[in-house]
């Protein structure tokens, strides 16, 4: 029987894109809530979440496979580090949003160029070497510093507010949809846009629910906030990992036929 290297990302599907985007928000409204809320400050909030993140990278590269819980927990914890890296570039390191989104940009241009040296390929949806999937994750790192950067451009310096935004970015989002299913625009360059883009739009969204309404938000605050899309994020990796189950269930039921008939 031929065993392969198992694959250590997950595929791209619409629940991907459900789960990213209630973990980039709880980034955002998390990310405030360690900052700002109980007042820890940015440094020691990327301290803390930089080094969360460094730790489950480390557990996530020693399993070398897909494990939903540990890579969307690794996931989350580059959100939140990411946010407070670019509130950090931003505003204590004085760049503003779009000096910090143009190195942020470059610096993601960068990595994603050495990635591709090395493998030949930018394919997120198969990773099965342990050099590849460090390439992925620093650049979803930077990804997700740059897509906040990005929306706070867009919702503060624009003077846009959260909801205008939060419309103009699921626009943006919507027209990215359209180009991947009828054009035949690279896939690979897709995702990326995509994948910074919802970044914004959980920041703009998460800044929606959390801010006063005097500053345009719904006032739920950054724990109720926070709460409200851990349930969310928890949920739909409970849905995920059941469906993962059956999907495994139905690959040893076609080996065992594929066995049978040898």
């Amino acid at each position: 029987m031929h065993h392969h290297t198992p694959n250590r990302v997950p595929h791209i599907i619409a629940l991907y894109w459900v789960i990213k985007i209630a973990a980039t928000t709880l980034g955002e409204t998390g990310a405030d809530m360690f900052s700002m809320t109980l007042d820890m400050g940015y440094g020691l909030t990327i301290v803390l979440f930089l080094s969360i993140f460094l730790v489950l990278l480390a557990i996530k590269l020693a399993i070398k496979r897909y494990d939903t819980f540990v890579y969307w927990l690794t996931f989350t914890a580059s959100a939140i580090a990411g946010t407070g890296i670019s509130d950090f570039i931003d505003r204590t390191l004085g760049l503003g949003y779009v000096g910090g989104s143009a190195v942020l940009l470059v610096l993601l241009l960068v990595v994603l160029k050495l990635w591709h040296m090395k493998d030949k390929s930018l394919s997120v949806e198969n990773i099965h070497t342990a050099p590849s999937e460090i390439y992925y994750w620093v650049a979803f790192l930077i990804a997700n510093t740059l897509g906040t950067a990005a929306g706070d451009y867009v919702a503060d310096s624009l003077e846009l507010g959260f909801m205008l935004s939060a419309g103009i970015i699921s626009g943006l989002l919507l027209v990215t949809l359209l180009l991947h299913y009828y054009t035949k625009v690279s896939t690979v360059l897709l995702f990326w846009i995509a994948f910074v883009l919802t970044r914004p739009f959980g920041a703009t969204f998460g800044d929606l629910l959390t801010k006063t309404t005097d500053q345009g938000g719904l006032n739920l605050g950054t724990m109720g906030a926070s709460i409200f899309f851990a349930v969310i994020l928890v949920i739909a990796l409970i849905y995920e990992t059941r469906m993962e189950t059956v999907a495994e269930v139905i690959e040893e039921i076609e080996e065992e036929k594929a066995e049978a008939e040898e």
